[in-house]
């Protein structure tokens, strides 16, 4: 390895494929582009978050790919861009999925059929989101300047708290949709409002982001020497062919309708 302070330390138990890499990082780059002109364009300044996640996940991949141009005598920058950038990017997806919730509701006059206060749910998801966040992005730091232990476990963590108020959030949108679908208000059940749409976005990408976010508790739990950290395909798999559904699932349904429908 290039780095003394870290020879003890090794970044991949295999060599990393340059040509996935240069595949998804195409493809993330492609999408990206198309979704900051998007988000310019109709100004639904709640997407920044899912936006620049996008960005996250292009730039993580190049990691890999510069990762792949030093086998076997990796360096520590390529591969801390990627385990990084790779691990926190669908934290701000979810950052965007819950405010576009908020929204929906909104958007039908529905607060009754809200399981929890419009005005806390958008509060309390993002700022589990962001503690989800700021965790999983220390452990990843940690990991690879002090303990690597210590940063699995605190990783480990953000992972879980990030799947529990996802869970909790995917059973309150579902609930709000049985609700609003039972008891209908004049604005759901105008067919100009495509709001059953949206729901629907967002309950299959949120479904995705959760077995992305079960696939990386398993591997951390496995640990370095796991079957999933030993095999770079479950990488592309179940983390980066999820996101890019998500992605392209989000290009395909807008949110950006919110700003016309919500005179914004």
């Amino acid at each position: 390895m290039a780095d003394s302070k870290h020879t003890d330390w090794t970044a991949y138990h295999y060599y990393p494929s340059k040509a996935a890499g240069i595949l998804f990082v195409v493809l993330f780059l492609i999408l990206s582009v198309i979704h900051t002109y998007r988000l310019l364009r109709t100004r639904a300044w709640f997407f920044v978050p899912l936006v620049t996640g996008t960005w996250f996940e292009a730039v993580g991949y190049i990691g890999r790919v510069l990762s792949a141009n030093e086998s076997p005598d990796w360096t520590i920058s390529p591969y801390v861009m990627q385990s990084t950038l790779l691990l926190v990017a669908p934290a701000l997806y979810a950052a965007s999925i819950y405010m576009e919730l908020g929204r929906i509701i909104h958007l039908v006059k529905a607060s009754r059929s809200a399981i929890i206060r419009v005005t806390w749910m958008t509060k309390i998801f993002v700022a589990g989101d962001l503690l989800s966040f700021l965790m999983q992005a220390s452990g990843a730091g940690i990991m690879v300047s002090n303990s690597k232990s210590t940063g699995e476990n605190i990783i480990l963590g953000g992972l879980f708290v990030q799947i529990i108020f996802f869970g909790f959030f995917l059973i309150s949108a579902l609930v709000f949709q049985r609700r609003l679908t039972r008891s209908p208000t004049s604005e759901s059940a105008d067919h100009s409002i495509p709001w059953q749409k949206h729901m629907f976005a967002l309950h299959f990408s949120s479904l995705l982001i959760l077995i992305r976010s079960g696939f990386r508790v398993v591997e951390y739990i496995q640990g370095s020497d796991g079957f999933l950290l030993r095999n770079e395909v479950f990488i592309y798999v179940y983390d980066g062919l999820l996101m890019l559904f998500v992605t392209v699932v989000f290009l395909a349904i807008h949110p950006g309708e919110f700003s016309c429908l919500l005179g914004q």
